[in-house]
């Protein structure tokens, strides 16, 4: 299995002067099938401190001084920060980010034990391979491969993993407030490139500029109740359903940043005709109602076109017999960057038209950010890392609809970016689901790709 790994790494990176069979590769792999074998889930028995003590090992092991690595308990999980020491330690840090926590997954329902790193016809399987525990293990053995070649940058270098990304987030909320004097973040969890599901060569680069902000509005409806023999029209289920329906039928308006207008003329090209069509169209005129009602049914371009909003738990009544004295229902909503929550709360609560609903604003864990600066220094720096790896291939920038550690450090006005080097089909990634894997075959690539990148932001 492991030469059909190599072969199909040389094979995909095609012409890049490193070795396949590196120490730095081997070390990368080696760091992510034990890093795998953690189970840092949040909950009972969570192993993320566990892991994150190992890592230090790994980072100690490398060069790094032991003081420089510390790990911090919060509840059940940690977070970790490591510093690379820069020539003036008066400059503002290049942050790289990430996390070591992952989602549940019940060995039951898989094919193999998801805290058992495999690799299998030139695939790591594991909860983690691809969200995120790979990604941070080429990482630790990229700078550690920079201490080894006496690489000293102008500024510090902060490596950094929170604990609860996957959930919580109190500790990417900690490390961003302790960190909010970056230059700049690389969010190692988001980006990342796309293999064309037929051949498995590299199609295009998306980094990560945006990301919608998380907000949860609980929508509740409290009258007398009563005897279910003698209803009255003010009944509270039937009130809240009529918001409900009012609020599933709108649609805000559509629009449009730099990063999202990039992403929709680059990509374009790489979906359907009509898609394609429309991309190219809403980029031109977001008020194109062809067009925004073509993206607007395709489940994976809605959420590129505005800000949405989505009943998704309701609840009602306390007898068979009784009129209801509350209901209450959920909102979810991906708030396009620019937008406060509180004035998408206050447009649901028009569209709702009903006065007897009252809204609350129940987010945790979420605060709003606006999109990150197109800053040239970042984008020349991935342009110059991707070239001698896959020559030619598209680099243009993209937005999330959904919340990663970004978030924080943009609520602190601190540019980050999403810039993960691993590529990977559509029909292979498994993030957060069963069997997740990713090809092996971005070792190397992925190694040469982080220590230009990095070596590039910290001058």
């Amino acid at each position: 299995m492991r030469l059909l790994a190599l072969a199909t790494a040389i094979a995909l990176t095609s012409g890049i002067a490193q070795a396949a069979d590196s120490p730095a590769e081997a070390q990368a792999l080696d760091i992510a099938k034990r890093a795998i074998a953690f189970r840092s889930v949040a909950g009972p028995g969570n192993q993320t401190p566990q892991l994150a003590a190992y890592l230090k090992t790994q980072l100690v092991a490398g060069g790094f001084k032991d003081e420089d690595v510390t790990i911090t308990p919060v509840d059940d999980t940690a977070y970790l920060i490591a510093r690379y020491p820069g020539k003036n330690a008066k400059a503002k840090p290049l942050v790289i980010s990430g996390h070591i926590d992952v989602v549940e997954a019940k060995p039951a329902d898989w094919q193999r034990d998801p805290f058992t790193a495999v690799v299998e016809n030139g695939y790591l399987y594991g909860r983690g391979a691809t969200d995120m525990k790979l990604d941070a293990a080429i990482v630790i053995a990229a700078l550690v491969e920079l201490k080894r070649q006496g690489f000293v940058p102008a500024r510090d270098i902060i490596l950094e993993f929170s604990g609860d990304e996957e959930t919580a987030m109190k500790t990417s909320a900690l490390i961003a407030e302790q960190l909010k004097n970056a230059e700049l973040v690389i969010n190692i969890d988001g980006g990342g490139g796309a293999l064309d599901e037929k051949t498995g060569k590299p199609l295009y680069l998306t980094w990560q500029g945006a990301e919608k902000t998380y907000a949860d509005f609980q929508l509740s409806v409290t009258n007398a109740g009563g005897h279910s023999s003698a209803p009255r029209k003010d009944n509270a289920i039937v009130q809240l359903s009529r918001a409900l329906e009012r609020i599933g039928a709108y649609q805000f308006t559509p629009e449009l940043n730099d990063l999202t207008r990039g992403y929709f003329t680059s990509a374009a090209k790489y979906e359907d005709a009509a898609t394609g069509a429309a991309m190219r169209a809403f980029a031109a005129n977001p008020a194109d109602k062809t067009a925004i009602a073509t993206l607007t049914a395709n489940p994976s371009m809605v959420g590129q076109i505005g800000t949405t909003c989505v009943a998704t738990m309701v609840n009602g009544g306390h007898a068979l017999n009784a009129l209801p004295q509350r209901a209450t229902a959920n909102i979810n909503c991906r708030i396009f960057p620019g937008h406060q929550p509180a004035a998408i709360m206050a447009e649901l609560q028009k569209v709702a038209a009903e006065p007897a609903v009252r809204f609350k604003d129940v987010t945790e864990g979420a605060v709003p950010n606006d999109a990150s600066p197109l800053r040239a220094d970042f984008v020349t720096a991935v342009t110059k890392a991707m070239a001698p790896i896959y020559p030619g291939v598209p680099i243009f920038p993209g937005m999330s609809a959904g919340a990663s550690d970004s978030m924080w450090f943009r609520y602190h006005h601190v540019p980050s970016y999403g810039a993960s080097p691993v590529f990977i089909k559509g029909s292979d990634n498994f993030s957060h689901g069963l069997n997740e894997r990713t090809p092996v075959a971005n070792i190397a690539p992925a190694l040469q790709y982080y220590r230009s990148l990095f070596t590039s932001l910290s001058k």
